[in-house]
């Protein structure tokens, strides 16, 4: 039986050393054309024919093995954020302003250290492993974008495996959810429109910014009075923008915000109530609401009999790890348009170390993981390959 561990512990500077290299070179979504580059140079060195290009900056790999069989498509995600970096890391982003805030350099390493670890043991894979590392995830439709240009197709994927280094859990924490893993996801836009004026003769105006905060605070009952209590959604108004001075009433305000669900019902039912309740509580202050929405992601949700076989693998290559079965988080992620049409498991590998100062939320200035949960999900996520392989 392969120690998947072992060898993944084994290629542990390799990883660390590509994790590094991504990080002090990070590139937006739709950017990454250096981080593209060092991927396809790596796959090439290990003998794959690699297709470029895909999605404008995505790459694809095939690993055939030594027989028929099942074909795994096993997704990683490249892009990094518009953020400043404020680790103070050695290895810090040389790329002002932007910065990888959410892991997806630690995917990318983990993804081509599982390429180096199937390949050499092919000769004992029954079938094909699809290597994807997909630009653009953090809601710019990179998913979307190599779904349009085949990634899906020739070979078309039995099952979808994707993974996300999780600083919410620390070191030893792992989850793989049978069923709903991560919620769906629309951004909103509201303006308000009212009537300018002075603030000292509010009675001449018609106050958006007064029917904003009745707006915002009606929203709240959505969730608390229109989803069952056992039951999820999210809204959340995250940004206002109105007003230029301290004695003007403004003529209109917006309000931008997200909503999280992952049941197509509760989803629905959320939509409805929103655009009610908007246009409702605007009327009802004399003024109007328009509202832009905009779909970002379906819900993840995992194929029982993929997870169960993910759950298998962590069992036999991680056993003293603490493994979570029912994860949720209202979090989303555009792994899910792989896995609405190709069954699929997205699964979680703990990342943070608090005693090291490593337990920054995503998206934070200061994120950095716990390099030892490295070697942990390149080894879980090959063990799963090979599970979903039939090996």
């Amino acid at each position: 039986m392969i120690d998947f561990l072992q060898e993944a512990t084994d290629l542990f500077e390799y990883t660390q050393f590509l994790r590094r290299d991504f990080h002090r070179h990070p590139e937006l979504g739709f950017q990454e054309t250096r981080t593209a580059g060092v991927v396809a140079r790596e796959l090439n060195a290990l003998g794959f024919e690699v297709a470029t290009g895909i999605g404008k900056t995505g790459i694809v790999a095939l690993l055939e093995g030594a027989r028929p069989g099942p074909v795994v498509l096993v997704r990683a995600d490249m892009d990094a954020l518009p953020i400043t970096e404020e680790t103070g890391a050695e290895y810090a982003s040389q790329n002002p302003g932007v910065m990888h805030a959410c892991g997806h350099d630690g995917h990318t390493a983990i993804a081509l250290t599982v390429a180096k670890i199937l390949t050499a043991h092919r000769d004992e894979l029954p079938g094909t492993v699809k290597f994807v590392f997909q630009p653009a995830e953090e809601g710019l439709g990179g998913a979307q974008s190599i779904v349009a240009d085949g990634v899906l197709t020739n070979p078309r994927p039995d099952v979808s495996l994707g993974l996300h280094l999780w600083n919410e859990q620390p070191l030893g924490w792992l989850a793989a959810a049978t069923g709903p893993t991560m919620a769906a996801s629309e951004v909103f836009k509201i303006r308000v429109t009212g009537k300018g004026g002075h603030g000292a003769l509010p009675h001449l105006a018609v106050d958006p910014v007064l029917a904003s905060a009745h707006i915002i605070t009606a929203l709240q009952s959505i969730v608390s009075r229109n989803v069952a209590p056992l039951q999820a959604a999210v809204v959340t108004v995250t940004r206002l923008i109105g007003g230029e001075t301290f004695n003007v009433i403004p003529p209109e305000v917006e309000l931008h915000g997200t909503i999280r669900s992952f049941e197509p019902a509760v989803r629905q039912r959320v939509l409805e109530r929103f655009e009610r309740i908007v246009k409702g509580v605007a009327s009802a202050m004399e003024c109007q609401a328009e509202i832009e929405l905009m779909a970002l992601t379906p819900a993840v949700i995992n194929a029982p009999q993929v997870a169960e076989r993910v759950q298998r693998a962590a069992r036999r290559v991680l056993p003293d790890s603490q493994l979570d079965a029912g994860f949720c988080t209202m979090g989303s992620e555009d792994m899910a348009f792989l896995m609405d049409d190709i069954p699929g498991c997205f699964f979680f590998v703990g990342s943070a170390n608090p005693q090291k100062g490593l337990d920054a939320g995503h998206h934070h200035p200061r994120f950095d993981f716990d390099e030892a949960a490295l070697p942990r999900a390149a080894a879980w996520m090959a063990a799963a390959a090979m599970e979903c392989l039939g090996a």
